[in-house]
């Protein structure tokens, strides 16, 4: 998580809302990462998650990735949601909640849905704090 951490501070730098992401192996290794970059690229799919999904496909020559774990600083939204659940990912784990669009627990559950064909594992609350603060100090620094 703290890899994603400074992924997302390096968005946050950039201009993009700080979210970074991290993907690892069955064997522990980072594979992929991720960060937000849809003011950069132009686009509403870059989002840290769906960027690091991407690569690590690339990277394994298979979408399948459910010997995986991916590490995120914020609670994916319904469309990182669904592309994790499409991945059948072994694992998530994210920082921070999203009350407005989190997908995973907080305003939807895609993961436990009827709509899901992945029985998805969640660890969520880790390194929270850390994350959130990151999340409100880069708004509130754009707001100002």
């Amino acid at each position: 998580m703290q890899e994603a951490l400074c992924l997302a501070q390096t968005a946050g730098e950039a201009g993009e809302i700080p979210v970074g992401a991290v993907i690892i192996d069955e064997r522990g290794e980072a594979i992929a990462t991720g960060e937000n970059r849809r003011q950069r690229d132009c686009d509403p799919t870059a989002h840290a998650e769906i960027i690091a999904l991407r690569n690590a496909g690339q990277v394994l020559g298979s979408w399948y990735l459910n010997k995986c774990t991916l590490y995120v600083t914020l609670e994916p939204c319904p469309m990182c949601a669904g592309a994790i659940i499409q991945s059948r990912l072994g694992l998530l784990v994210y920082g921070a909640n999203e009350p407005k669009s989190g997908a995973i627990r907080t305003v939807l559950n895609l993961p436990d849905s009827a709509a899901s064909n992945h029985r998805l594992e969640v660890i969520s609350g880790i390194l929270e704090s850390a994350c959130q603060t990151q999340l409100q100090t880069w708004f509130a620094n754009r707001r100002s």
